[in-house]
C-alpha cells in the first residue's frame, strides 16, 4: 500500500530544475484549501483549463516542476491550477477517492473540491467552461476516473497517468455521462497494476485490469472502432514503447477513449522518467485538442498568422534545421527542456538556420522563437 510513497523521492531524481510557487487559497468544506495556479502572460479571455493532480503523499509543487504543463501552456495557451490534497489520518497527503484504508476515517469530499475549484477559476479568471480538463498521476489519476464516473460536468475530458478506477466506484456507476478518456499506463507498473487487483492484494480496494477498464468506458461512451498503432522507439535505452489504442465512434471526434500501453514501463509520467518516446503532457493536450464534438472544446496552439517556421526533423539526431522566412531574420530563439530550463540559443540568421543539437539528451524539448511565436520540438540524441 505505501508502494506510492517513493514517488515523492522520484521526484527530486528526475527533477533537476525546480522554480517554488506560492500557494493561494480557496475555502471550501469549512477548510482552507490551497492550490497553484498558473496564466501564460497575456492568456486571453475564454481560454482552456488544465487540472492537474499529485499522487499519493506528493504535492502540487512536485507534479508542476516534473510535469512542465507551465511550459506546455505557454506553447498551447491555457491555465494550469495544481490542488493541493489534504493530509489523510496516517500522515499521507492525498485526494480522496474512496480507498480502503480512507473509507470512514477520512471524509474529505475532494470531488467537489476540485470541481468547486474549477468553477470558482473559470469565473474569476475569464477560462472557458465548455474547455476544462483534468489529469494527474497515481493518486491523482484515479481522481480522474472518479470525476469521469461521478462527476457534475465541469470537466470535459480526463488523462489519467498511472491511474485506475475502484470496483466500488464501477459498483455505483449508475448515473454516468459519456467523457472522453485517455489513459497512459505502463505494463511493469508495481504500483498501480496493469493486470488490476480484483482481490485488493495492494490495500488500496479492489480494481480492474487496465484493458478491461477501456473496454468498460469504451462501452459506456459506445465506441465501436478501434484503430492500435506502435509509436516510434526513439529511445531504445529507456527499456519500453508505447502501444497506443484509440476508440472511437465510427472514428468521430466525440468521446473517444485512447490508452497509451507502455510495454515494460512502470510507474511514471512519461517523458519526465522511464519511456523517454513521448511526453506525457504534450500527448493529453493534443487528446483534449483532438477529442471535442464541437470547436468549443478545442484547444490551439499559440501560434503566428504571418510567420512562417518549420523545424526538422523530429527526432533530430544531432542538428536541427530552421526554415523561417524573411520576417523572422534576427529573431532569438530558445529551446527549453521538459522542465523549463533554457537549454540551447541564438539568433536566426537565415532563412536556413542549423543548430548543433548532439550535446542534448533524447527527450522532448520545446522551441521558442522571438516573442509570440513558439511550437512544440522533438529532439532524439540517438
Amino acid at each position: 500500500m505505501k508502494l506510492r510513497n517513493y514517488f515523492s523521492f522520484l521526484a527530486f531524481i528526475f527533477v533537476t530544475y525546480t522554480v517554488d510557487a506560492q500557494y493561494l487559497t480557496f475555502s471550501h468544506g469549512g477548510l482552507n484549501r490551497q492550490y497553484l495556479y498558473y496564466a501564460p502572460p497575456g492568456l486571453p479571455a475564454n481560454s482552456p483549463l488544465i487540472v492537474v493532480m499529485h499522487g499519493y503523499s506528493d504535492d502540487a509543487t512536485a507534479i508542476k516542476n516534473y510535469s512542465g504543463m507551465n511550459l506546455i501552456a505557454d506553447v498551447y495557451g491555457f491555465a494550469v491550477c495544481y490542488p493541493r490534497g489534504t493530509v489523510d489520518h496516517t500522515g499521507c497527503r492525498f485526494f480522496n477517492v474512496g480507498y480502503d484504508f480512507n473509507v470512514g476515517i477520512d471524509t474529505v469530499n475532494d470531488l467537489d473540491f476540485v470541481e468547486d475549484l474549477a468553477v470558482y477559476l473559470q469565473q474569476s479568471q475569464g477560462l472557458d467552461s465548455n474547455r476544462t480538463y483534468a489529469t494527474g498521476l497515481s493518486n491523482g489519476g484515479d481522481m480522474c476516473y472518479k470525476i469521469a464516473c461521478e462527476g457534475s460536468g465541469v470537466f470535459k475530458a480526463v488523462a489519467p497517468v498511472a491511474g485506475m478506477v475502484l470496483q466500488s466506484i464501477l459498483s455505483n456507476n449508475t448515473n454516468y455521462s459519456p467523457l472522453p478518456i485517455c489513459e497512459f499506463h505502463g505494463t511493469a507498473d508495481n504500483v498501480t497494476y496493469f493486470t488490476g487487483d480484483p482481490t485488493n492484494m495492494g490495500g488500496w480496494g479492489a480494481y480492474p485490469s487496465l484493458p478491461s477498464t477501456i473496454n468498460y468506458f469504451s462501452g459506456l461512451n459506445s465506441c465501436n472502432q478501434t484503430a492500435t498503432d506502435t509509436l516510434a522507439d526513439t529511445d531504445p535505452n529507456d527499456g519500453s514503447f508505447i502501444v497506443r489504442e484509440k476508440h472511437s465512434i465510427n472514428g468521430s471526434n466525440c468521446n473517444q477513449v485512447w490508452l497509451y500501453k507502455v510495454v515494460g514501463g512502470g510507474h511514471e509520467w512519461i517523458g519526465s522518467w522511464g519511456n523517454m518516446d513521448v511526453y506525457a503532457g504534450v500527448e493529453m493536450v493534443e487528446f483534449f485538442q483532438d477529442v471535442y464534438c464541437n470547436s468549443l472544446t478545442n484547444i490551439n496552439p499559440q501560434t503566428s498568422n504571418n510567420k512562417s517556421l518549420n523545424v526538422y526533423p523530429s527526432p533530430a539526431n544531432s542538428q536541427i534545421n530552421v526554415k523561417a522566412d524573411a520576417t523572422l531574420l534576427g529573431s532569438v530563439y530558445t529551446v527549453y527542456d521538459n522542465a523549463g530550463k533554457s537549454v540551447l540559443s541564438g539568433k536566426i540568421n537565415s532563412e536556413n538556420t542549423v543548430i548543433e543539437s548532439g550535446n542534448l539528451s533524447g527527450g522532448i524539448y520545446l522551441f521558442s522563437v522571438g516573442d509570440n511565436l513558439k511550437q512544440t520540438l522533438k529532439i532524439i540524441k540517438e
